[in-house]
């Protein structure tokens, strides 16, 4: 693997990208911008040859900037296609310049590379970071690469919007991840992370903590502002404005728990800080 600078969340400066195979190779996250960067990695690619093996294709995880901004470049000068789900080749406007070929995969498909040891490495959809997030699991090996699902630096941002970052639905996930048993992740940022079962956990339950909190203390100000003012105070969240009253209790607790909140507790210490 290498890892290439890239514009991400400090104190993570670099973006790594995997070589999965032995004979045929996938090449997972077209990370980087910068052209010096992106001659070091196509050295690397191509470099690959010498030791018998080939690479077919580029995968990306998702459409962050930190995980596509070579994508272009790097599948033109090599001339392979771009894999990816589909929401997330959908972000991709260069895409419509044409002369890249793509192929969207889907969950539970499973991509096998032709080898003196063959590999096959399952399609994991994992939306919750993006929605189109993916990750890759070889399950003789018990390798999985996670992209931005987890981080062993820097920070994972669940960031509300469009095609963005969905609280419960990352959650759910994770504990997807968890499931696997797996015995090394590979993350985008940071080393690869050994019995990565115990970090997938202690990511929810962090993060479970910290909503749990949140919900607590807005649904408290909902309930005192219904009953301290003469009937409906309004209060504004993501969804709109609705009335503060304790019907609408339930209402906050999900919108809490899967998009930004306008209120007294600030948006970051829900979506954002490290784990």
């Amino acid at each position: 693997w290498v890892g290439a600078k890239t514009p991400t969340l400090p104190p993570a400066t670099h973006t790594n990208s995997y070589a999965l195979g032995t004979r045929e190779v996938l090449l997972v996250e077209p990370a980087t911008p910068y052209e010096d960067e992106q001659r070091e990695w196509l050295a690397w690619a191509r470099g690959l040859s010498s030791e018998g093996r080939r690479p077919i294709a580029i995968v990306a995880t998702h459409h962050h900037p930190d995980h596509v901004g070579g994508a272009e470049a790097l599948a033109r000068a090599l001339g392979l296609p771009l894999w990816a789900h589909e929401a997330t080749l959908a972000r991709l406007p260069f895409l419509a310049h044409g002369g890249i070929a793509t192929r969207a995969l889907h969950d539970g498909e499973r991509l096998v590379l032709d080898g003196a040891s063959p590999e096959a490495w399952d399609v994991l959809h994992t939306p919750g970071h993006a929605a189109g997030h993916v990750c890759l699991f070889d399950r003789r090996a018990r390798v999985v690469v996670v992209g931005d699902m987890v981080a062993s630096v820097g920070t994972i941002l669940i960031a509300p919007g469009p095609g963005e970052g969905h609280m419960a639905t990352y959650l759910r996930e994770l504990a997807r991840l968890e499931s696997l048993d797996a015995a090394v992740a590979l993350p985008a940022h940071g080393d690869p992370i050994d019995e990565p079962s115990a970090l997938f956990r202690h990511y929810r339950a962090h993060r479970q903590k910290r909503e749990d909190k949140i919900v607590a203390d807005n649904v408290t100000y909902i309930q005192v502002s219904a009953s301290e003012s003469t009937g409906k105070p309004p209060y504004k969240g993501a969804g709109g404005t609705f009335e503060a009253s304790p019907a609408n209790v339930e209402v906050f607790k999900d919108e809490a728990c899967t998009q930004a909140l306008a209120g007294p507790i600030p948006t970051k210490d829900l979506f954002a800080g490290p784990v």
